[in-house]
């Protein structure tokens, strides 16, 4: 059986090879805090900022702040998602999907959500650059369908929509344009 000491791997005492093993692991583990920080901080969801929207984004967000004001809700947090630009319409200039499913209203839980979803309202820029909106309504959740050009978005509603009662969800789908419209349920 051979044994390899690191004594006589670095022609040193074996104090000073345990003290250069000790020193190394220290370094070692600094480093893995230092680089476990940084990844906890790299994996921070950015903070929202309203003052980065158009004015017509801003006054939806101002809507959910005064509807939490007066349900005596105290402070909203809008979720870093709260707002989702991309281009809905095909046309290359931006839309909004404005989701409320993860804002809070401190004092006041049920302001934004229900039984038959959040608040979420869909807007799109106009040629002349104004934004509309073209939904609004309570979602549960909703699907961005894979395709080229104006986008379809699944909306999954409340099951009365389908003439149901309020579960099972009711799936419906819409093209994305510039034209507003809205969700029936059957009479």
């Amino acid at each position: 059986m051979i044994m390899c000491r690191p004594a006589a791997v670095a022609g040193r005492s074996m104090l000073e090879a345990i003290a250069v093993q000790r020193l190394l692991f220290a370094i070692v583990a600094a480093l893995a805090l230092v680089c476990s920080a940084v990844a906890q901080e790299a994996a921070k969801p950015p903070v929202f900022n309203p003052a980065l929207y158009p004015p017509e984004i801003q006054a939806a967000l101002q809507f959910a702040r005064d509807a939490c004001k007066d349900a005596e809700g105290g402070e909203v947090t809008f979720a870093p998602g709260t707002v989702r630009k991309l281009d809905l319409t095909g046309d290359r200039r931006p839309d909004y999907i404005v989701n409320f499913h993860e804002t809070e209203c401190e004092r006041a839980k049920a302001v934004y959500c229900g039984t038959g979803g959040c608040d979420f309202e869909i807007f799109v820029t106009l040629p002349n650059g104004k934004l509309r909106s073209v939904y609004g309504g309570r979602v549960r959740q909703y699907d961005l369908l894979p395709g080229r050009g104006a986008r379809r978005i699944r909306f999954w509603l409340h099951g009365s929509y389908c003439g149901r009662s309020g579960s099972p969800s009711c799936p419906k789908t819409r093209r994305i344009t510039s034209r507003p419209f809205e969700f029936k349920e059957p009479q």
